[in-house]
């Protein structure tokens, strides 16, 4: 705590315990300001957040086949510290992984049940299977990932070839320059830090709802707030003791844990499940959805009135903006040695491949149970939408054994996620930091922590889904104009990669001076 950055650490922390300060003080204030903050948010910059996705997928793309493509993370000489296997399984688990595991079964009953009413789609019709699989396909895959590379890229080109601080703010040095290193830096390092803790609040929520769900499944106890909190408390000392053995120790062993898990889960739900279905699903809702996939992008509902789109594909932006933000610090590090384009591969590419097949395998499996009689959408409502997961897993053979290893599963992916956001919080907290020195001290990492868990309590024990939507949505605006920001300036970097990268400079300076001695003798 020495080192500590005090005009990047002390604001959004103090407004974090503030807000959950009034929360409990004026319940009645702290819904009213959020639920108003979170409604014009969601009303007046949803298109912002759909065509900020598309750039993103665009820029991605250009960029693998630009000169910048085969650039070197760290110059020509950068050797990797990971792994390709590791790092893709901590660059996959970093990210979304948390998320699939909720949503990846409840989210497609609330769409094949409830599609938009201007599309004029039946509910539970065989046209609402179809839009609900392809919406899957657009809030799980291509987008999300594009969001999280396009910073992730800026970062470690900054940092390790451009030699600029550990900041979020070098991402935007393209653009301002030496403003950066001064109170510019400062401001946005200090928002983003802001957003990603909503961030993590919002899915610390949905995992501890998750979890939740399967205890009551299991035993009979209630989901209510008090098992909310021992779950929390749970979660939050395991992802504490993980992030404070070290990246090379914590993080890298639960991601591999969690990569055979992902993959163990989903060739048994496939085995056992609705295959024929699942894979003609998939088929025809993939057709569908790259069809359509400039009109799913920029789907906004406007013309209709409609808000789906702002209850979910905006939620699901603002959420991924909010997270990919100071994400992009801890990404854009351990891709060092390693080539742009790679880069793309893992943090995009792939990662986009495995949420398709996922989504396919488990958004296919409750589908099929809600179209032949499963009631999944009355669960849902009766019971909340953790339950619509131990349903559709209580359905299939062997459920007293795989209910168990899910909740295990949903358990470590979050501390997997948290894990390496609590490195990158305590990073960009912290003075010091350099590809000598990467880590943050312990206890930094043990105030953000709890600090995110708090508010995350906080949130689903006074909201539920609710609170989970609105921490998103408002801890995705700042992180918005930021990701435009860094948008704008990975373009100028692509134009020109030379012009930018000092360890080209630095190699081709030593290269001549090397030369020159070899005169001299």
């Amino acid at each position: 705590m020495k080192k500590i950055r005090h005009a990047v650490f002390w604001p959004p922390f103090l407004l974090l315990i503030g807000a959950a300060l009034l929360s409990f003080t004026n319940r009645e204030t702290f819904t009213t300001v959020t639920t108003n903050a979170n409604n014009w948010v969601i009303s007046n910059l949803g298109w912002l957040f759909s065509i900020s996705g598309l750039l993103m997928v665009i820029a991605c793309i250009g960029v693998y086949f630009s000169p910048l493509g085969n650039v070197k993370i760290g110059g020509p000489d950068a050797k990797p510290f990971l792994k390709f296997g590791n790092w893709f399984a901590i660059t996959l688990c970093t990210t979304i992984a948390a998320g699939v595991t909720f949503w990846g079964i409840v989210e497609p009953i609330y769409h094949v049940s409830a599609p938009p009413e201007s599309l004029g789609i039946k509910p539970n019709s065989p046209e609402a299977a179809i839009f609900s699989m392809s919406s899957m396909y657009l809030h799980w895959t291509i987008s999300p990932y594009a969001i999280y590379c396009v910073p992730a890229i800026v970062f470690a080109f900054a940092y390790y070839n451009m030699k600029k601080p550990f900041s979020l703010g070098s991402t935007l040095a393209p653009i301002l320059g030496d403003k950066i290193n001064g109170k510019t830096g400062k401001i946005i390092d200090a928002v983003c830090l802001y957003t990603l803790a909503l961030g993590m609040a919002s899915s610390l929520g949905t995992s501890v709802l998750n979890l939740a769900g399967g205890v009551n499944h299991l035993s009979g106890i209630a989901s209510n707030p008090l098992l909310w909190a021992i779950i929390t408390a749970a979660v939050t000392i395991t992802f504490i003791l993980s992030a404070s053995s070290g990246l090379m120790k914590g993080i890298r062993i639960l991601s591999d844990i969690n990569m055979k898990a992902f993959y163990g889960i989903a060739i048994f739900i496939f085995i056992v499940g609705p295959s024929s279905y699942i894979l003609n699903l998939g088929t025809e809702s993939a057709g569908n959805y790259f069809t359509h996939f400039f009109e799913k992008s920029l789907f906004t509902g406007a013309a209709a009135g409609d808000t789906w789109p702002q209850s979910w594909t905006t939620f699901y932006w603002a959420s991924w903006f909010s997270w990919a933000a100071i994400t992009a610090l801890f990404l854009g590090r351990i891709a060092y040695g390693y080539k742009v384009k790679t880069m793309i591969l893992v943090n995009f590419i792939l990662p986009a491949f495995f949420g398709g097949v996922w989504m396919t395998i488990f958004g296919g499996t409750s589908i099929h149970m809600q179209m032949t009689g499963g009631k999944l959408a009355d669960i849902m409502a009766q019971n909340g939408p953790e339950a619509v997961l131990y349903a559709v897993f209580a359905a299939l053979p062997f459920a007293k054994f795989v209910i168990p290893f899910y909740l295990f599963i949903v358990f470590i992916s979050f501390v997997t996620a948290a894990d390496s956001n609590m490195e990158a919080m305590g990073g960009i907290s912290s003075s010091g930091i350099s590809p000598q020195s990467p880590s943050p001290g312990i206890m930094i990492k043990v105030v953000w922590g709890v600090t995110v868990s708090l508010v995350g309590w906080v949130m689903i024990s006074f909201a539920k889904l609710d609170g989970i939507k609105m921490l998103a949505n408002l801890g995705g605006v700042p992180a918005l104009f930021l990701g435009i920001g860094v948008l704008i300036a990975l373009v100028k970097i692509a134009q020109n990669p030379a012009k930018y990268d000092r360890t080209t400079k630095v190699d081709k300076s030593a290269a001549i001076k090397d030369a020159d001695e070899t005169k001299a003798v």
